[in-house]
């Protein structure tokens, strides 16, 4: 373990409580030559990647149950959320890579900067606990993946995702660039076997069309809202702004008002293409749950394990199920490579401590093992969906603590500079920040309090409980 001291100062931007210290990622800090009398496509080029590391956080296992069950039970309807959601999450990863390219700082370097020692230890704490949280939602997903391809029991699917440690590590040896590459591989693999699956199961056209309008039954159907707040609480990852805002910076873009907002642009339209394919794999896991089980009397249909059992038989396609598994052990090893990331970020960002990757994969790892293992060596196998949906609901609770310093750290212009948000931006930010904190308090009640009181806490409020 080694303590990170401080090395470099940023007097351009003097409205930090502390003076920037030791770089983000500080082994591949900068490693990616950008030309620069390049033509567009060369530059976006070279800016390509990052967008797809943290596109994977939105199409994580964790994202499935809730799509499934969104899909199952009210068919097209909520392809509207999926899509507010994805809309949501681009616009706080542009203000993550504003963050980063316009400060030189990584989110939790941010907050270590600006917060006291108490505070920075409080949300160290709770990303700590929503990233093996998310590790958890990856681990459950691959070993369900395995179960469903090879035959092989969940408790001992969850030991071999272990493994995957040798797999980052061998990657980061080699350069960022290949761990990019990896996971736009594994995402084209994802998408490819979803395009396969709407071939299959022949969704109608208009109906999709018409699923992307917001509808007013979302919030006056009580079940409805309930799936609608799980999406939005699924989609948005709280990992996601620590690591893009971190590995925006690995681009070796010039350090001038002029290259930064060249960087931001890029940055921002790798981002959005990238979380663009990340809808597609969204609502096609909901279309594909509306088109096969919302029609024909399966809408109760919320467990992975049913989808893939039923596929095959209700298409008439062999494959079919086949594909769907190969899709879930894809999303769930491209989340680990991200989380071994983002898990390094939040540790050197918040507590200046930098420990060795090896070890660092090794703790997250075993702390999303153990739980797996325990419950379902405990209760039965028959317990992985709940474990998803604890997962999503650790994430939600930590959401509001990341989102609310990024919106504050990019409206200052003591902070920020000339890159601070302009109106219609912090208007916006805000509304989503706020948005989403509410969303997720409901979710947390919804989830927590007791059928009665519940009941007697809507009541209070003078509206109906929500039928989950």
């Amino acid at each position: 373990m080694q303590n990170l001291t401080t090395k470099s100062a940023d007097p351009s931007i003097p409205g930090w409580r502390r003076r920037a210290g030791e770089h983000s990622l500080p082994e591949v800090h900068r490693s990616i030559a950008v030309p620069v009398n390049a033509p567009f496509w060369r530059k976006l080029l070279a800016f390509s990647g990052p967008g797809f590391l943290v596109a994977v956080g939105y199409m994580d296992p964790g994202n499935w149950a809730t799509d499934l069950a969104g899909g199952a039970q009210f068919g097209y309807t909520l392809l509207s959320i999926v899509m507010i959601s994805n809309l949501m999450a681009i616009l706080l990863q542009h203000l993550s890579i504003k963050l980063g390219v316009g400060t030189g700082r990584d989110l939790a370097q941010a907050c270590r900067d600006h917060y006291s020692t108490p505070t920075v230890w409080f949300l160290w704490i709770l990303c700590e606990i929503a990233i093996s949280a998310c590790d958890l939602a990856e681990v459950v997903g691959s070993a369900i993946a395995l179960q469903l391809l090879f035959g092989i029991p969940l408790v001992w699917g969850c030991v071999i995702t272990a493994f995957d440690v040798l797999l980052v590590l061998f990657l980061q040896t080699k350069g960022f660039r290949y761990i990019e590459a990896i996971v736009i591989t594994l995402i084209a693999t994802i998408g490819s076997c979803f395009a396969a699956e709407l071939f299959f199961s022949r969704p109608s056209f208009m109906g999709v069309l018409l699923g992307f309008v917001p509808a007013p039954q979302i919030v006056s159907n009580q079940g409805m809202l309930y799936v609608a707040i799980g999406i939005i609480g699924a989609t948005v990852m709280p990992h996601n702004l620590y690591l893009h805002s971190s590995i925006v910076q690995t681009r070796k873009f010039e350090q001038t008002p002029l290259g930064k907002r060249e960087a931001i642009k890029f940055a921002t339209i790798d981002s959005t293409v990238a979380l663009m394919l990340a809808l597609f794999i969204n609502a096609a896991i909901l279309i594909l749950a509306a088109a096969v089980f919302h029609w024909s009397g399966h809408q109760d249909v919320a467990e992975i394990q049913d989808a893939y059992k039923l596929l095959s038989p209700m298409l008439g396609v062999g494959i079919a199920s086949i594909l769907f598994a190969v899709a879930l052990l894809a999303s769930g090893q491209n989340s680990t490579l991200t989380g071994t990331l983002a898990g390094q970020i939040v540790m050197e960002g918040f507590i200046n401590i930098r420990l060795r990757p090896w070890l660092r994969r090794l703790i997250t790892r075993a702390i999303a093992i153990v739980p797996a293992v325990g419950v379902i060596g405990f209760f039965g196998e028959g317990k992985t969906t709940e474990l998803l949906i604890a997962s999503q609901v650790v994430l939600s609770m930590q959401l509001g603590f990341a989102v609310w310093p990024l919106m504050r750290f990019t409206d200052e212009r003591a902070k920020m500079g000339e890159f601070a948000n302009r109106l219609w931006i912090r208007v916006l930010g805000w509304t989503t920040a706020g948005v989403i904190i509410v969303l997720n308090f409901k979710l947390l009640v919804d989830t927590f309090l007791p059928v009665a009181a519940l009941k007697a806490f809507y009541g209070f409020l003078g509206l109906p409980a929500p039928t989950p």
